[in-house]
């Protein structure tokens, strides 16, 4: 097994584990009787909605994923390469 391939499969492993704790900690969307009641409220505070750390979180979390993405794309066309070789 060669370094690059070493490096690669810890690369998928932390941000696999990094997008599984991001999507956890992400509050749900679905707020059920309780948004219905005071889906007003939101409203008020929308303007600074990109500043909220649920927003990082989501942007974050589709950062990551672009990112892990980009690796095994790259694995795979890595181990095409050394298949037809």
């Amino acid at each position: 097994m060669e370094w690059y391939e070493i490096l690669i499969g810890i690369l998928l492993v932390i941000t696999s584990i990094a997008i599984v704790i991001l999507v956890l900690m992400q509050q749900s969307r679905r707020a059920g009787l309780s948004g219905a009641i005071s889906g007003g409220a939101e409203t008020f505070f929308g303007k600074n909605k990109s500043n909220s750390l649920e927003a990082k979180l989501s942007r974050f979390t589709k950062i990551l994923g672009v990112v892990f993405f980009v690796v095994v794309l790259f694995c795979t066309f890595l181990l095409a390469f050394m298949v037809s070789r």
